[in-house]
């Protein structure tokens, strides 16, 4: 019996129960950690490194050779290294097709990067367990870190630790949005202010928020609360909250249970948020009214990262199975009429990103559990016939945004145009 027909049975709540022994053990992990503050980091610049390669079980080395000093290409992807302190900036390869890419260069940001975005300026912000990181994507340097106001416990490793986790950007780019991870409690939502960098306010949401996002008309923040079952929506000018229960399977198994909501997109043509579960259900939430429609999915595997292409095309990153009937690793392209294309891929992976034309998605291979890889997999949209491409970088990449033409310039500290001159070619 699969998990959608035992949710039937059991009227829609089911928790798999060879599976409570690992959520047991999260929710002690979750439980056992402390209090502490965060500490500020000096800025780094990018790690050198000899050119790339790719030794067996290892990191592909950087290769600087690949993109000329001051100057980071449109299309470059950058990858938050969940496993070492860096983000990395990927080359990859010709017409973005992953083969022949390889790693640029990494730069220090913090411990355990999770989650990244990045503004039209070029900036882009990291959430690590210390606290956010300013990255100027064009010198490919850190310019701040940003510690958190909130204390998220001892800054640690590994998927249950404290500190950032989803972060978002407001359409103007004026503020910045972080979801911060308070082990054992109510997480936070954080707003950063762009210019001065300071955090300017804070926002309890629910337990672990896997996933930050924006409505599109900027009035609302939205975390997805992992272990508390649930959206918080944040009234990004009075930061007032309020929660929408988003348990398609039910809420049973607490802690324990596997079918939790991970990350979501907001649908720009009517703001619903799209939360996949288990590749059977797709949650369609009006954050209007709270109201949760369901539809139905077809890749039958645990589900991850989520991002829409700019035709409305819906990429969900499944993980791999967690019951005995589940399939294996995939990337679910579900068109927007719902019919979907399931492109299997080898092993777990985290999150994906978009290509600016929306013909290739590259999906980070990190993984917040054990079974990652370092490196991402790079997969043709257009080209139903053509095998995924394995391109080897980062250090257990998890977040991955593609660099548009805004990377090419640099932020205003290091002396380039601003995000209203003419971009740079």
């Amino acid at each position: 019996m699969n998990r959608a027909a035992a949710a039937r049975a059991a009227g829609g709540r089911t928790a798999p129960t060879r599976h409570a022994a690992l959520g047991l053990l999260a929710a002690a992990l979750l439980a056992g950690c402390g209090t502490g503050t965060p500490g500020a980091a000096p800025e780094a610049p990018a790690t050198p490194a000899p050119p790339a390669t790719a030794p067996s079980g290892g990191t592909a080395a950087p290769d600087p050779s690949r993109s000329p000093a001051g100057r980071t290409p449109e299309g470059t992807l950058l990858v938050a290294d969940f496993g070492a302190d860096t983000v990395t900036f990927v080359d990859p390869g010709p017409d973005g097709s992953g083969r022949g890419g390889a790693p640029i260069a990494s730069v220090k940001v913090g411990t355990a990067p999770y989650g990244l975005v990045v503004g039209e300026d070029g900036r882009a912000w990291v959430a690590t367990a210390e606290g956010v990181a300013v990255v100027d994507t064009r010198q490919r340097t850190r310019l701040a870190l940003i510690p958190y106001a909130r204390e998220s416990g001892p800054v640690t490793t590994g998927e249950y630790r404290g500190g950032g986790m989803g972060i978002a950007m407001a359409p103007d780019g004026e503020h910045v949005y972080v979801g911060v991870n308070v082990p054992g409690g109510d997480g936070a939502v954080e707003v950063i202010d762009t210019a001065t960098r300071e955090v300017t306010g804070t926002a309890r949401v629910g337990m672990r928020p896997f996933d930050v996002d924006v409505s599109p008309d900027g009035r609302e923040v939205y975390a997805t609360d992992h272990d508390s079952f649930d959206v918080t929506a944040v009234d990004a000018d009075t930061l007032a909250t309020r929660r929408m229960e988003v348990a398609p399977y039910g809420t049973e198994g607490g802690l324990g249970s596997w079918l939790k909501p991970h990350y979501a997109v907001v649908r720009p043509s009517d703001g619903a948020l799209l939360l996949p579960f288990e590749g059977e259900r797709l949650a369609v939430l009006d954050p209007r009214t709270g109201r949760v429609t369901v539809e139905r999915m077809t890749a039958n595997t645990h589900q991850h990262g989520a991002a829409l292409a700019p035709d409305g095309t819906l990429l969900v990153v499944g993980t791999g199975p967690i019951g005995p009937d589940d399939e294996d690793p995939s990337l679910t392209v579900r068109a927007p009429d719902g019919t979907e294309r399931i492109v299997p891929l080898d092993g777990p992976h985290e999150d994906v990103a978009v290509s600016k034309d929306g013909r290739t998605a590259y999906v980070t291979g990190g993984f917040t559990r054990d079974g990652h890889w370092n490196g991402n997999t790079v997969v043709d949209l257009d080209d139903e016939k053509s095998e995924p491409v394995r391109l080897p970088a980062g250090n257990r990449p998890l977040g991955i945004s593609v660099l548009r033409s805004g990377a090419a310039r640099s932020s205003p500290e290091a002396g380039g145009s601003t995000a209203g001159e003419p971009d740079t070619p």
